[in-house]
């Protein structure tokens, strides 16, 4: 009969057997094992006899604070513009000829009535003497209808003619009335055509390049210019504000108080002030803006059409309002705050709205007074209503003055 040994006896018996195949490995495993335990044993017996100690306590995060004040603040605007001329007038020939000088050079100033260019004229000389010549003859044949037109009336008179006789005559000389008539206007056109053979300058401006040089045929009002003459002396600048900004506008606009400040992108740092003269009918639907234009005089001529600059609009006047830096305004899931530090040292965050931002410094309305020192660097290592450390000396960023500064454009 074959019986077999139960799986508990078998695992006893390999319990039982490991301390003879303990003994059976090399001195040098041992000795390695052996040092093992050991560690595990003196790492054991410290962690359970060292004493439970708290983590050390840190200390308040280093701050730098400034002082918020009290500053009537002008709210800006600020965007790019572009000068336009106030006018540009295409040159064209009104009437056709070979164009034979140019009376000015590429880029002069030119006043209104100065001579520009010059049309061959000999041929519309000629017209006007034939025009003049066809008048003086239809004028002699109506003096001498009228002549006949009388005699014929004393005629009928009389009793020598017919009425109807007399009649005709009447009417040939009313006919060559309306002829000299014609041949008036015909004469005070190519009078006028002559005089268009001298093409002048319709405005005072700065002229451009010279598109049809002398010597070319020109037109009568064709389609490409000779020269174009823009008008910078005044000159406009356009530029574009969110429609946002409406109210603001059309208020200022009702008071006479809505001016722009220019500033050029050049080396003279040129500024400028104008009143805005004009608001468009319509706010761009592509872009949501809505355009103003002011005028300037340029009496230098130091504003070029199409040139670029940084402009300013006044909206509005803030009356004592609270003025902090920028940095010490930040933002939160719940919108804007500040860090005030109280008398005793700590921290306390307060909500606040921000009026207006320059990027220097805000006008703030909230639980903010004149005097409070406002946390303007170190805030991530803040914990509202826990004490801070506040480090000596401004900010960095902090303004060096206690005041609004508004200048520039």
């Amino acid at each position: 009969m074959d019986a077999r040994t139960p799986r508990s006896a078998q695992g006893f018996s390999v319990v039982r057997d490991l301390p003879a195949q303990f003994w059976r490995v090399s001195p040098r495993w041992r000795l390695i094992g052996g040092l093992i335990a050991a560690a595990l044993a003196i790492w054991l017996v410290r962690s359970l006899m060292a004493p439970h100690t708290s983590a050390p306590m840190r200390p308040p995060p280093p701050v730098r604070v400034a002082t918020a004040w009290m500053q009537n603040v002008t709210v800006k605007d600020r965007t790019i513009g572009t000068i336009v001329a106030n006018s540009t007038v295409q040159v064209i020939s009104r009437v056709e000829g070979q164009l034979v000088n140019a009376a000015f050079k590429e880029g002069d100033i030119v006043h209104k009535g100065d001579l520009l260019f010059q049309i061959d004229p000999r041929p519309f000389q000629a017209a006007v003497a034939q025009a003049v010549a066809t008048q003086q003859k239809d004028q002699a044949q109506l003096v001498s209808a009228r002549h006949d037109a009388q005699r014929y009336a004393a005629l009928v008179r009389q009793g020598a003619v017919s009425q109807s006789q007399a009649d005709q005559f009447e009417a040939q000389a009313k006919a060559l009335e309306a002829t000299v008539s014609a041949d008036k206007a015909n004469v005070d056109a190519a009078k006028l055509n002559l005089i268009y053979t001298q093409i002048r300058s319709p405005i005072d401006g700065k002229t451009g390049p010279i598109l049809v040089q002398p010597g070319n045929m020109v037109p009568a009002n064709g389609t490409n210019p000779l020269v174009v003459i823009m008008q910078i002396q005044p000159v406009k600048v356009s530029f574009f504000l969110p429609q946002a900004e409406l109210p603001r506008i059309q208020d200022q606009m009702r008071k006479h108080q809505l001016i722009a400040n220019l500033a050029a992108h050049d080396s003279n740092g040129v500024r400028l002030t104008a009143p805005v003269d004009f608001v468009g009918n319509a706010v761009d639907n592509t872009t949501g803006t809505v355009e103003l234009r002011a005028t300037f005089d340029n009496r230098d001529f130091s504003l070029v059409p199409g040139q670029l600059l940084d402009v300013a609009v006044s909206l509005e006047t803030l009356s004592d309002a609270v003025v902090a830096p920028h940095d010490a305004v930040n933002t939160g899931p719940q919108g804007r705050y500040v860090y005030v530090v109280n008398q005793k040292g700590d921290a306390e965050m307060q909500p606040v709205t921000v009026l207006y931002d320059d990027g220097k410094t805000a006008a703030v309305k909230g639980r903010v007074r004149a005097g409070d020192r406002l946390i303007t660097d170190g805030q991530l290592l803040v914990i509202p209503g826990k004490p801070v450390t506040v480090v000596k000396g401004a900010s960095p960023r902090q303004p060096a003055t206690s005041g609004y500064s508004n200048t520039g454009p």
